[in-house]
């Protein structure tokens, strides 16, 4: 019976703790792909297609939530997007860089992919 109570206990704090665990090269790059996505989102809708704009913005929105759930700090997550969106306002949007980071993020995070489509589809960014 103490080693089932064990083996559950194991169970259940790998998988807890399995999701929430980046190493610091994918937090530092999941952070600048949240702030590429939030630069992209600030590109007036005359320049740059509304869905890319729509699929920014909900990718900087479900990026957020995972790097505060993953355990960085909000005034941190935060502090760092403004730190990206002063260096890249008023740049053209990068095609290779945003599609860059779709295809990073989506290998990094299991389903972030319908994730962010079900933010789109929803309206709520």
């Amino acid at each position: 019976m103490k080693y089932l109570i064990i083996f559950i206990s194991l169970i259940y704090f790998n998988s807890a703790f399995a999701s929430g665990h980046l190493s610091k090269k994918d937090k530092e790059a999941t952070l600048k792909c949240a702030g590429l996505y939030y630069a992209n989102s600030m590109i007036p809708q005359g320049t740059l297609e509304l869905n890319k704009i729509v699929h920014s913005i909900a990718s900087k929105k479900f990026l957020t939530s995972y790097l505060i759930k993953a355990g960085l700090k909000e005034d941190v997550v935060n502090s760092e997007l403004n730190k990206s969106v002063d260096a890249l306002y008023g740049k053209p949007y990068d095609e290779k860089k945003t599609g860059d980071c779709d295809k990073f993020i989506n290998k990094l995070i299991p389903e972030s992919k319908v994730e962010i489509d079900k933010l789109v589809r929803s309206g709520i960014y």
